[in-house]
């Protein structure tokens, strides 16, 4: 075994071909990578540059032109008023009602004979037109009984009549006076006397009943509703009829407090307006009596009104009407257009600076499309806004546009 006392021998490297290692020829390669990283960056923010540059040059320029002016103030339509002396009229409702309507009742038991065309129902009959009439003949025997019984009694009273005569013409003659008042007979006369009188009472619920077989209107009228047929059996107290007065009406209006001291006084005779639906007038109506007491469950006055004429009037039973009360006049007032008036109860004017103010109006009455207010102390003039709006605010400068009332 040899062994080499100067250590290993290092090998030697190995000789290649022109061209250098192979390992150094790899990292040549490998170094060229940083350079195409910087191309490619200073590529793209060439690109980005030039891409500005375009931008900036094609891009449409905007005028601006700094506008200093203030906006326009909002116009406000507005009514200038002044104050005047207004006469109120107090509006309420009331429901028509004729003075007069009745259901007739049998007054007497029978048949009933006949049902006349006038008692069928919607026909207007005059004061005393036939209705309905029953079987009379029993009525006939009652009344000629009782007629009788008037002349028996009659006949009777005659006779104790002559008796007393008698009697005191023998007195008279034997010079004496009768010992008491059977001797001239007077008790005697006395019923005879009474009879009379009951044979003539007998003889007019006689009258009367057969009367009450014959039923006829009682006043001017609608037959509204119709209970019985021909040939039915009625007893006293039965419906036959019922009828609508429609030549006389009433009304009853109720009002509070505040309506009641605007009222004119005294109330009864004066005149009241009745108005329709529509705002046309119905009829005139008279106040015949009012207050004096207050419902027990509103807590209302009551003002009674008549309506006389009623058939040249356009008015039926059971209309819902308007009636326009006589008010007092107040001397300083303000008319307003009601639409003025919002939901809240106010109502917007103009100051002298053409400022929007509110105002809460005490309102005094309304008459068709317009509304009358109390003047505030101190206020001769408004200028109301005729339609506020929810946008309005206290102190809102405005342009007013006038128009006329």
């Amino acid at each position: 075994m040899n062994i080499n006392p100067a250590g290993p021998k290092r090998a030697e490297p190995a000789h290649h071909p022109a061209g250098g290692p192979k390992s150094a020829t790899v990292r040549e390669t490998d170094r060229p990578a940083p350079k195409r990283r910087r191309f490619w960056i200073l590529f793209s923010l060439a690109v980005l540059t030039a891409a500005i540059f375009v931008l900036s040059v094609s891009e449409d320029t905007i005028d601006v032109t700094s506008n200093l002016s203030s906006p326009p103030l909002p116009p406000v339509t507005v009514e200038q008023v002044s104050i005047s002396s207004q006469t109120i009229e107090i509006r309420a409702f009331a429901e028509v009602q004729p003075r007069w309507s009745a259901t007739l009742s049998a007054g007497v038991s029978g048949r009933v004979e006949a049902v006349r065309d006038s008692a069928l129902a919607g026909e207007r009959v005059k004061a005393g037109t036939p209705l309905i009439d029953i079987e009379n003949s029993r009525y006939l025997a009652e009344l000629a009984a009782a007629e009788l019984a008037v002349k028996e009694a009659e006949l009777a009273l005659w006779r104790a009549k002559n008796a007393t005569r008698v009697a005191r013409a023998d007195f008279k003659r034997n010079g004496t006076e009768p010992p008491n008042d059977l001797a001239l007979k007077l008790p005697q006369l006395n019923i005879a006397e009474s009879a009379v009188a009951s044979a003539n009472a007998r003889l007019t619920m006689a009258e009367r009943e057969l009367a009450f077989t014959s039923i006829s209107a009682p006043f001017e009228a609608f037959v509204t509703e119709r209970f019985v047929s021909p040939g039915e059996i009625v007893n006293v107290g039965d419906q036959l009829i019922s009828l609508t007065g429609n030549a006389q009406f009433e009304l009853v209006v109720e009002l509070g407090e505040s309506d009641w001291t605007l009222l004119r006084k005294p109330l009864v005779g004066q005149t009241a307006k009745v108005m329709g639906s529509k705002g046309d007038e119905l009829a005139q109506a008279t106040i015949r009596s009012g207050g004096g007491f207050l419902d027990e469950q509103t807590r209302q006055y009551k003002v009674f009104l008549d309506i006389e004429d009623a058939a040249s009037n356009k008015i039926l039973s059971g209309d819902f009407v308007t009636v326009l009360l006589p008010g007092i006049t107040v001397a300083s007032a303000f008319d307003l257009p009601a639409s003025a008036l919002t939901q809240e109860g106010l109502i917007w004017h103009l100051d002298s600076a053409d400022r929007l103010q509110k105002l809460e109006p005490k309102v005094l009455f309304r008459r068709h499309d317009r509304v009358v207010i109390a003047a505030p102390a101190d206020t001769s003039e408004l200028r109301v806004a005729i339609t506020p709006l929810v946008s309005f605010l206290p102190g809102q400068s405005v342009q007013p546009n006038h128009t006329a009332h």
